[in-house]
């Protein structure tokens, strides 16, 4: 699994601008009606890059974004779970996707991905780490405050990950 079929199959997830005022993650502040009103866009949101331009981001732009801040969470692992690491990492932040994963390969989940994660990951056969890690991401959507508006479609994510995870085993 190479970045650019990470990539490629990623931003099928994230939409064009969405300027929805219900989502937190449209907010310089973070939260609905705190700071300033700039959206999402390819994913990026106002709550995580309050400095960007959202409306003015290209789509190469995030790209970049994705290869800086996403890409490389952790160190080695299989390409299905590196794959699905990534798509976590964009949609929930980097900390909750390592804790999913830590959660998944059975070790303390501080969201610091360190030689401890690295010997659980290593322990556990590739494919019972997807199953499990998967199953974390839909508890974690599950719980959110915005799943009643939101998880229809988050719900779709997991499914097409599942999908996704069978190919890439």
């Amino acid at each position: 699994m190479d970045f650019d079929k990470a990539f490629a199959r990623l931003i099928g997830h994230e939409g064009a601008l969405s300027m929805d005022r219900k989502d937190p993650g449209n907010w310089t502040g973070g939260k609905v009606d705190r700071g300033v009103l700039k959206g999402t866009k390819y994913g990026i949101s106002a709550a995580s890059y309050p400095h960007l331009d959202i409306e003015g981001l290209t789509l190469e732009q995030a790209k970049e974004i994705y290869r800086e801040d996403f890409w490389e969470v952790i160190g080695k692992a299989h390409p299905a779970v590196k794959f699905q690491l990534f798509d976590a990492a964009v949609n929930h932040g980097k900390g909750n996707a390592i804790r999913m994963l830590q959660r998944a390969v059975n070790v303390a989940d501080d969201g610091v991905w360190g030689p401890i994660s690295q010997r659980g990951l290593e322990r556990m056969d590739h494919n019972d780490v997807l199953l499990r890690f998967v199953a974390y991401r839909l508890k974690f959507w599950a719980q959110l405050t915005t799943f009643d508006i939101y998880g229809r479609g988050w719900t779709r994510r997991g499914a097409e990950n599942l999908l996704l995870a069978a190919e890439d085993n």
